[in-house]
């Protein structure tokens, strides 16, 4: 299977945070320009976190996948607010291929049974904020509220139960690394590889081609980032192009 390159962008009430400076766009905010370009640049998917605080600027962002799912033709994944079936229903009828689900499958984990026994397991990715927490077993505990927070899980633990209940994928973030660009959790991606057998992405500290190479080699299925292609520090040509010289398949 091929790897897959996902740039990952958030999205506030309808409009990118920290947004792309790409040549020739109007708009540095609007996500369905933006992921129109990372679509012609390669990307395998897209997906975007929305941070609305509302409830109005959740339904802004649906709106939003709607115009994306009509221009940009790879899946789009879309995670952020998501807190329970009804949640999920309307993110998919607005066009999202995916849903991202984190802090509402921590309280109440029937969430992920539900969804799955309704739309299928391949709706569902589970997003585990992961970090050091050298007293769990695994060596890495589940986060909540950006990795402040620790919600008494261990990572490891936590990914195997989502997937026995029925997520498709596991999205593990590194909190420790997100944003230093230091390279992903290498140690951890190995022990959630080992644990589950579903597509695993990583995610937080890829800074250069290199780690994207590393993550390949601990066994992800996919790598997603933000502020390498947001700023500019990488194409996402140039990772395709060093996990292909590295002897992985890409599409």
């Amino acid at each position: 299977m091929a790897i897959r390159v996902i740039p990952c962008l958030d999205v506030k009430d309808g409009r990118v945070v920290k947004g792309v400076n790409f040549v020739g766009l109007r708009g540095a905010g609007d996500p369905v320009e933006l992921a129109a370009e990372y679509g012609r640049l390669g990307a395998d998917e897209v997906t975007f976190l929305d941070i609305s605080a509302s409830t109005e600027g959740r339904a802004t962002t649906r709106e939003m996948v709607t115009r994306c799912a009509e221009t940009v033709f790879v899946p789009l994944t879309v995670g952020g607010g998501v807190r329970g079936v009804d949640d999920v229903d309307a993110v998919l009828r607005s066009g999202a291929d995916k849903v991202g689900v984190n802090t509402a499958a921590i309280a109440h984990p029937g969430m992920i049974d539900e969804v799955a026994d309704r739309f299928g397991n391949q709706v569902i990715v589970l997003s585990v904020d992961a970090r050091r927490e050298p007293d769990r077993p695994s060596g890495s505990g589940v986060t909540t509220h950006g990795g402040t927070r620790s919600a008494g899980l261990d990572a490891v633990e936590w990914a195997c139960q989502a997937v026995e209940r029925g997520a498709g994928e596991i999205l593990l973030n590194s909190m420790d690394a997100d944003g230093t660009t230091d390279g992903f959790d290498i140690e951890m991606i190995e022990a959630v590889r080992a644990a589950v057998d579903v597509p695993l992405i990583a995610s937080g500290g890829a800074g250069k081609v290199a780690d994207f190479v590393e993550a390949a080699r601990a066994g992800v299925d996919a790598v997603l980032a933000a502020s390498v292609f947001r700023y500019h520090t990488l194409t996402i040509a140039q990772v395709k192009d060093g996990l292909r010289h590295a002897g992985f398949e890409v599409r």
